[in-house]
């Protein structure tokens, strides 16, 4: 941002301010008359003209119509969220919800991660999303062993917050106490490795282990090793993408064709936001403006959204989608909200829990 932008006069702020409210309000061009009418500026219709002007040189505000009011640009947006915005208050109904969501201890992270896109949703009137971000190093954490029949064993693979079966076949009777040793010598040698961790001297080690039991041990890694490099862990989900119709930046029916495409493209959300969610902690909301996204077709579109940690990791992220016209200071203060919640009950315990007292300013 440009150095004259960092240190705007206080009426230039108000002004500013009071122009991006109304926009994101109404959706309309802001003029000075209307300006006048704000108890809380106290200026001249002719002082408010000069400070707009002003403002849309510094490239903060924009003209939409010759005679028109102004509109904030991105550059007006990004100053508004990083200086000018204000907290949100939840109100009591909003954070009951959020409550009764994060409460349930039991849920798996997956119904947590639709539940609470579900809600953000609902609460903010955008399109919401659910990011599981893929695993940048993929291990299993455990294995179990169950025997079908005499030639055929059920390999079952914890990574992460999933479960993997694959079957594997013996030319040769496999009796169940060999069943009940592999899933041990699997345990102590091959949980929280890479495929390419599991080599060649450590495969020769597995079966001395396995003694007169050690023909099973090649099959069974080859299946770890293959279940392994064909998962990546990342998904996204989406939750009300017919709200969009609800804003006039989206009318136009090219633009909302390829908007419906890009969530089609889901490979390519997951992967951008997997790079996002990775380089981020989770300790603010990020917030991408327009051309700030990655993605060209949101470029008349604002993302925001929260990384979940669980022991250090990024396992989720909850977020919003919608206009640059968004109320951001509702939407921050949600997915702030939502999150730290969410990530309290993953057992993030730096993370306060989600009370009342998150609603005090």
């Amino acid at each position: 941002m440009k150095e004259e932008n960092r240190e705007l006069s206080d009426r230039k702020k108000l002004i500013l301010k009071a122009i991006i409210d109304a926009h994101i309000e109404n959706g309309e061009p802001v003029g000075s008359k209307f300006l006048t009418q704000n108890k809380q500026i106290a200026y001249s219709s002719a002082t408010i003209r000069n400070e707009m002007a002003e403002l849309e040189e510094m490239g903060l505000l924009e003209q939409p119509h010759t005679s028109a009011g102004r509109i904030p640009s991105e550059l007006g947006y990004r100053f508004y969220v990083d200086s000018l915005v204000e907290r949100y208050n939840l109100t009591q109904n909003e954070l009951a919800e959020l409550k009764r969501l994060v409460q349930n201890k039991q849920t798996e992270l997956d119904n947590i991660l639709q539940s609470a896109m579900q809600l953000a949703a609902k609460l903010t009137n955008y399109t919401a999303m659910a990011l599981r971000p893929r695993m940048l190093r993929i291990t299993v954490n455990r294995y179990e062993l169950m025997r079908l029949d005499e030639y055929t064993l059920v390999l079952i693979m914890v990574i992460g917050q999933t479960i993997k079966t694959r079957h594997v076949r013996s030319q040769i009777p496999v009796p169940p106490e060999a069943g009940m040793q592999l899933a041990k010598v699997l345990n102590e040698c091959a949980t929280e490795k890479t495929a390419e961790e599991i080599t060649m001297p450590l495969l020769m080690h597995m079966e001395r282990q396995m003694g007169e039991y050690d023909f099973l041990v090649s099959p069974v890694i080859k299946s770890v090793c293959e279940t392994i490099t064909g998962f990546d862990g990342g998904e996204i989900r989406f939750e009300g993408i017919n709200r969009l119709l609800s804003y006039p930046e989206y009318y136009d029916m090219d633009r909302l064709k390829e908007m419906l495409a890009l969530f089609e493209r889901k490979e390519d959300l997951v992967k951008i936001l997997s790079e996002e969610a990775g380089q981020m902690g989770s300790e603010q909301v990020q917030v991408f403006i327009g051309r700030e996204n990655l993605v060209k077709i949101m470029d008349n579109s604002t993302l925001i959204f929260k990384t979940i940690k669980r022991n250090g990791t990024p396992v989720g992220a909850i977020g919003i989608i919608g206009p640059t016209r968004m109320d951001y200071k509702r939407v921050i203060a949600t997915i702030d909200t939502l999150t730290n919640g969410v990530a309290n009950v993953l057992g993030e315990g730096d993370i306060p829990a989600l009370t009342d007292e998150t609603n005090k300013g």
